[in-house]
């Protein structure tokens, strides 16, 4: 097969702090994306999320040694999931694998990945069947995955991350995707095609620590519940029914106490003080869930862009090219 005849398949890898691994990840990609050199052109498109450490640095020594390495630096930190939909903005292949820089997700798993893909499949994720983190991590991913299963309005995997392969022409469908709160695994079971798992066992971090925190955790599970359902709404409705219920019911009991048992009656404050309390709260709570849907909703209306590049290294990728997301 010729140079000309040769797909393109761009791995779109985002990095944040990852100055201690970035190294052993490049050689352990390359070793593994080695069997696919001879059937395509490959093209590793770093995405580096304002790292404080060297990793920009790393990432152009790479570069400088490496022509398939393209660099794309932002002016600040924006998040894991802008810096994936950077990658995936810019990336030209025909095939586009992400995967975190961490040695979490295997390299080796990107082949099967594309095996998949050469059998027909639009997109390849890769499904976690064993998980190398602590108790409080794989606890408090099962809630989140099994309160996405109750909540959201389609049917997204669990137990399943951003490592996966795009079709081009999936990509090109998620480009016209606008909204700021991102939740790319939300959006990519959104736009259908035919999908199917990979499954793999995940391995710890070889360096470093998270890029996650419990609060980047806690808001990208608000994003995918937010994002992709309106049950918490209809909630807040259920929920002021159940109470007008119950408030009925005690109105009720007062009368039958007052007129049947009036020796009974315990004058006092406390009940009423508990009621207050109670109610305050969550009419709180719901003000909330409504804040975080018109909050949304501000954000949009504003289409301000998701990223700021500060610097761009590569032959064949031009930052001057956005897509435009208010079509």
């Amino acid at each position: 097969m010729s140079d000309i005849d040769r797909q393109r398949i761009t791995f779109v890898l985002p990095v944040f702090n990852e100055s201690r691994g970035i190294e052993e990840f490049y050689r352990r990609l390359t070793a593994a994306a080695g069997e696919l050199e001879p059937r395509y052109h490959l093209e590793f498109f770093f995405v580096d999320d304002g790292s404080r450490d060297d990793s920009l640095d790393r990432l152009i020594d790479l570069r400088a040694v490496d022509p398939r390495v393209t660099v794309m630096s932002f002016s600040r930190n924006f998040g894991h999931q802008v810096a994936v939909t950077a990658g995936l903005d810019h990336a030209d292949g025909d095939a586009v694998i992400v995967m975190d820089t961490d040695l979490q997700d295997p390299p080796a798993v990107s082949l099967e990945l594309v095996s998949r893909w050469e059998s027909g499949v639009d997109v390849a994720y890769a499904q976690r069947r064993t998980r190398k983190d602590g108790a409080f991590k794989r606890a408090s991913a099962h809630a989140f995955y099994w309160l996405l299963s109750r909540l959201a309005s389609i049917e997204i995997p669990r137990d399943v991350g951003d490592f996966r392969l795009l079709d081009r022409r999936v990509v090109l469908e998620l480009r016209r995707y606008p909204e700021h709160h991102r939740f790319l695994r939300g959006l990519v079971s959104y736009v259908g095609f035919r999908q199917e798992a990979v499954l793999f066992d995940r391995d710890a971090r070889f360096s470093g620590v998270t890029g996650y925190s419990l609060r980047k955790m806690f808001r990208l599970a608000v994003d995918g519940v937010v994002g992709f359902s309106t049950v918490p709404l209809h909630l807040i409705s259920r929920l002021g029914f159940a109470i007008s219920a119950l408030s009925f019911v005690g109105v009720l009991y007062v009368l039958a106490v007052r007129f049947l048992a009036p020796q009974d009656a315990v004058p006092g404050w406390a009940f009423v003080t508990v009621a207050m309390f109670l109610l305050g709260g969550i009419q709180l709570i719901m003000l909330g869930v409504l804040g975080s849907y018109v909050g949304r909703t501000y954000v949009e209306v504003q289409h301000r862009p998701l990223y700021t590049v500060a610097m761009m290294l590569s032959d064949t990728v031009s930052p001057m090219t956005p897509p435009d997301r208010r079509e």
